[in-house]
């Protein structure tokens, strides 16, 4: 994989027990006085948090982690079983081999995710949050507000979702725009609202193409179902790890130590919300997959408002969280919104030193 880097970015491999990393860093200009970790999301790499990281201040230390099978990390099988945590024990390792005790991470989608968990597991390390676009703490899709299943199998949520020409495409390197399911329109549609606005286009697909792609990476594998639409998850692979049956965590709301958590979103992310067109639910209830039974067995997941009612539960239990809602905005405010995101997260960086 040859690294697609901006000037001022350097990047070098970490190895740990777990696996080799890949870490872009943007050292700082002097004797750091924060380091932030970013940690990506689904079909990108760390290469997506470059511009972010160069627009810090010059005293923060910015480090971004490739995640297992994306960019230019080592290649591994993800057991979904464990939901997320493959990731979050991988994020811990590359700490621990760099000696850093406490820092602070922001996760974008997925990466929101795996920063989620890593709350559960090593809060006493983390000395912020910052959510961005992320899933919601019951995982995708499957269940109803409160976090409860669906159906016992979570059925149509998992690594049965992929759209199989997607897949096709970034094995193949597809850099074209000639099919909906190329890994550019994808980008153009669903991870930016205004493509047309935003530079380094050619950047992000590159990223996306070093998604591993197999059963044991994205997306995942699947079992049959008796309910609608006829799969559940499986255990191995990318997809399986945000199913609910194998992810949740909402727990964080009962944590002893509550990093502060700022939560940045776009009003028009067409990934995560409350009408999610990658929520196959959501796809049934407009017909694009035929035989939906119906919003009373298969409503629409509300991930946004999941995501509300667990940090509202967060602050009430004695944590600090603020929604930040970017109008017009799509999946991606660090790219799409990049000086106010810059802007936001600078402030949480400093009043939580």
């Amino acid at each position: 994989m040859t690294d697609h880097l901006l000037a001022g970015i350097h990047a070098h491999d970490v190895s740990t027990p777990r696996l080799r990393a890949r870490v872009l860093e943007r050292p700082a200009q002097s004797e750091p006085s924060t380091t932030v970790v970013f940690v990506h999301g689904n079909v990108s790499s760390s290469q997506f948090y470059q511009p972010t990281m160069l627009a810090l201040a010059p005293d923060v230390r910015a480090l971004a982690i490739d995640l297992r099978g994306f960019g230019g990390s080592e290649t591994l099988p993800v057991d979904a079983s464990r939901g997320l945590r493959d990731f979050s024990d991988d994020v811990l390792s590359v700490l621990d081999a760099l000696e850093l005790d406490r820092v602070h991470l922001v996760g974008w989608s997925m990466g929101g995710g795996v920063v989620m968990q890593l709350m559960l597991d090593a809060a006493e390390r983390i000395a912020s949050v910052t959510l961005e676009s992320p899933v919601s703490p019951y995982g995708f899709g499957g269940t109803a507000r409160d976090g409860s299943l669906l159906t016992p199998d979570a059925a149509g949520t998992g690594g049965g979702g992929a759209n199989p020409d997607f897949v096709a495409r970034l094995d193949a390197g597809d850099t074209s725009a000639d099919e909906a399911t190329s890994p550019r329109s994808v980008y153009r549609s669903a991870y930016v609202a205004a493509p047309d606005e935003l530079d380094h286009e050619d950047l992000w697909v590159a990223s996306m193409l070093t998604t591993a792609t197999g059963v044991g990476n994205y997306p995942g594998d699947s079992t049959a179902s008796e309910n609608w639409p006829g799969f559940a998850p499986g255990s191995n692979g990318v997809l399986n790890t945000m199913a609910p049956t194998n992810f949740n965590a909402s727990a964080i709301v009962d944590l002893e130590h509550k990093p502060a958590v700022l939560w940045i979103r776009g009003s028009a992310d067409a990934i995560v919300s409350d009408g999610s067109f990658f929520d196959l639910n959501m796809l049934g209830q407009v017909g694009v997959i035929p035989g939906w039974p119906g919003a009373d067995v298969a409503p629409p997941q509300p991930m946004v408002t999941q995501t509300r009612d667990v940090l509202e539960r967060y602050v009430a239990h004695g944590g600090a969280s603020r929604e930040l809602v970017f109008e017009g905005c799509g999946h991606s405010p660090h790219l799409e919104r990049e000086r106010e995101f810059v802007e936001a997260l600078s402030e949480h960086l400093e009043s939580n030193r």
